[in-house]
């Protein structure tokens, strides 16, 4: 009995998270991809029957293709700006002192506790015609710009929400750097960009693979957002799959659109994430 308990041990401390996950994300998920086999009429509404309609109706027509390369696409961009903006500020971050630092990651962070939906509320006021960015444009000379309900407004809002999910681990990852290599390979010749390209952005690698990740994946199921500032011509697969759900009443369809994007997704993740992996091994041995 004293050497079954300690074997049982482990099981029952992480039973509760288990069941949590199972009924919250796996069973959902299960059930979801059940009903997009399901055959929909529009008088009768879902029967049980099983069919591959759906997804070959996804696949097949040039509307729904676009709205994923749109989603995609965006999110990768949405990806790319958060990194390209994130790592000089987690790095900046990572050298200050406090109180400054405490400061600045209260400043970064504090996005997060506001409501996406008044954030998106806030972008589509200042990027309206009669926004404060178009009134800037225009005093500087620019002419009307029109920004709202458009890509480029559903770029700019996500990557304000999402810019916290890429600082944070990257400056994770400078927190356990030893500031002496760097300066080690100051004192051997190398310039500030030498030392930070070859000595700090491979030990971050696996931070910004962790940001990467994460804002990809929220970036590309995102709803509030492109809902308040792509209007309801500029879609993407989160409010592709609310119209299906919600307005057309097709479950169906919205499961099988669901159930496409996160494999999507999925691929996309994976292969990312071997790359990076990859690419770190070489490069730290």
């Amino acid at each position: 009995m004293s050497r079954a308990r300690p074997a049982l041990t482990p099981w029952l401390l992480v039973s509760p998270g288990a069941l949590l996950f199972l009924g919250l994300i796996v069973l959902p998920l299960v059930l979801t991809f059940i009903l997009s086999f399901h055959v929909y009429d529009h008088t009768t509404g879902i029967k049980n029957e099983f069919t591959l309609a759906h997804y070959a109706a996804v696949v097949s027509d040039d509307y729904y293709l676009g709205i994923f390369w749109r989603t995609l696409r965006l999110a990768a961009l949405t990806t790319l700006i958060c990194a390209a903006v994130g790592l000089p500020e987690a790095y900046v971050l990572s050298r200050m002192r406090d109180p400054w630092r405490s400061v600045f990651l209260l400043v970064i962070i504090g996005p997060l506790l506001v409501s996406v939906v008044v954030r998106a509320f806030g972008w589509s006021m200042l990027l309206g015609s009669t926004g404060l960015v178009n009134q800037l444009l225009q005093a500087l000379g620019f002419g009307t710009a029109k920004l709202l309900y458009t890509e480029s407004a559903i770029v700019i809002a996500l990557v304000h929400v999402m810019l916290p999910f890429m600082v944070i681990p990257i400056w994770t990852s400078l927190q356990k750097l030893d500031p002496m290599v760097e300066a080690a390979a100051w004192s051997l010749g190398a310039s500030r960009f030498t030392a930070l390209r070859r000595v700090v952005m491979p030990q971050v690698s696996l931070g910004m693979l962790s940001g990467s990740l994460i804002v990809f994946g929220l970036s590309a199921s995102a709803f509030a957002i492109p809902g308040l500032l792509g209007g309801r011509r500029l879609k993407m697969a989160a409010t592709l799959v609310y119209d299906e759900y919600m307005h057309e009443l097709n479950w169906p369809l919205g499961a099988a659109i669901a159930i496409m994007v996160l494999l999507a997704n999925l691929i996309i993740m994976l292969a990312y994430n071997r790359m990076v992996e990859a690419r770190a091994r070489r490069t730290l041995g």
